[in-house]
């Protein structure tokens, strides 16, 4: 297995300023066979990358927090099509956004079902992101909405694209899950995550907050000045947030994030410990988003995401985890691998009928990166021998 391609299209792109450095790993069921770090955590400042750097993986949060909502139904402290309201009052209230009336304000009226938790986990709920919904952009500057990143349970109560099951958007739906994994276990979900999935798979660099020695590690975010070059900008998440977002408030290592997919590729399994049921496991390549492809998005807020479609040759289904492959990629992926990424441009797959994951991260605004995307691209055919 060569990796000489990768490598070769990794160093131009930091050579030539294009990223400021990755780090990339492939595994299989038993362990890491490649690992390969290479240019600065963050410009101007002289720490390399390395296996050690800290990242924010923002939405590959949604596939953790996603198995410890599964934990939970499968212990039947959860259930994927009941009605959550008792868990989670104010979901009983929601409204869905028809459009705005003449003088630009908003048209609402009640949703005309309940949200569940499988609606919630496949984004089918109808909670979007304002980067993916114009009309949620317009929506929070007509009223003055807080953004949901802003940490407060109140800002989570945005109004739905549709009504629950009625479409796909992708949105906020996960960090509603992980009020729900709250609200049956009785544990924050930061307490949750480290003793039934990160502190089982041995993720010890995984968390919501920074330690000391974790935040020396991290790598900057950064985006593209009008000269295409690298600027660090400031990048924290809110300070002991009322909601800890389950959709998007992770940092990790890629060492750490291999350790996951090694536990979807293994059913479930990681050492001695079963961390989710070998069926759910494998239920988690059923697309859920039904025979049309929800592929991915097209972006509202251009300074966040750029489009994106991880599929676009074939379309793509959503799972109950992850982004679902309906066929082989291309690349080398089988039909059924699972993948997504972060805002930041961080990215991954798990491969189950071949036993092989992936995991790219940098640090850099907005998602989609064309030159990312390139380098995830040569690092799957490098993985599976696919010739150029």
């Amino acid at each position: 297995m060569s990796f000489s391609r990768f490598e070769q299209a990794l160093a131009e792109a930091v050579g030539q300023g294009r990223i400021a450095g990755a780090v990339a790993l492939v595994t299989d069921r038993e362990g890491p066979v490649y690992q390969h770090a290479l240019g600065l955590r963050t410009v101007g400042a002289p720490a390399a990358m390395d296996a050690g750097t800290v990242f924010w993986i923002a939405s590959m949060t949604k596939a953790l927090v996603s198995v410890a909502a599964l934990q939970l139904v499968e212990q039947g402290k959860l259930s994927l099509d009941g009605d959550l309201v008792g868990l989670l009052p104010e979901l009983g209230g929601l409204q869905v956004l028809d459009g705005v009336d003449a003088s630009g304000q908003p048209k609402l009226r009640p949703a005309r079902t309940a949200v569940t938790l499988r609606q919630l986990l496949t984004h089918t709920s109808g909670f979007a992101y304002g980067f993916t919904s114009p009309a949620h952009v317009a929506y929070a500057a007509a009223t003055g909405a807080p953004d949901a990143a802003s940490g407060t349970r109140a800002a989570q109560l945005q109004p739905l694209a549709f009504d629950p099951g009625q479409g796909f958007i992708y949105g906020i739906g996960i960090d509603w899950a992980g009020l729900a994994i709250e609200a049956a276990s009785g544990q924050r979900l930061d307490a949750y995550l480290a003793q039934h999935v990160t502190g089982p798979l041995g993720m010890a660099d995984t968390g919501f907050a920074l330690s000391a020695d974790q935040t020396a590690r991290q790598a900057g975010v950064h985006v593209r000045g009008p000269d295409g070059g690298l600027i660090p900008i400031p990048f924290a998440l809110p300070p002991n947030p009322e909601v800890l977002s389950g959709g998007g408030g992770l940092y990790s290592t890629v060492p750490d994030y291999a350790r996951f997919l090694r536990m979807l590729m293994n059913e479930g399994r990681s050492g001695g410990v079963q961390v989710l049921s070998a069926e759910t496991v494998r239920g988690l390549a059923e697309i859920q988003t039904g025979p049309e492809p929800v592929g991915g998005f097209t972006s509202a807020l251009p300074n966040m995401s750029n489009d994106f479609d991880p599929h676009p040759h074939m379309g793509s289904g959503h799972g109950l985890a992850t982004f679902v492959a309906p066929a082989a990629t291309g690349g080398g992926r089988a039909a059924g691998s699972l993948a997504w990424a972060g805002l930041a441009n961080t990215y991954y797959w798990a491969d189950p009928a071949s036993g092989k994951g992936g995991v790219l991260m940098t640090q850099l605004l907005p998602f989609a990166d064309p030159e990312v995307l390139a380098l995830l691209r040569v690092l799957e055919r490098d993985s599976y021998g696919v010739a150029s």
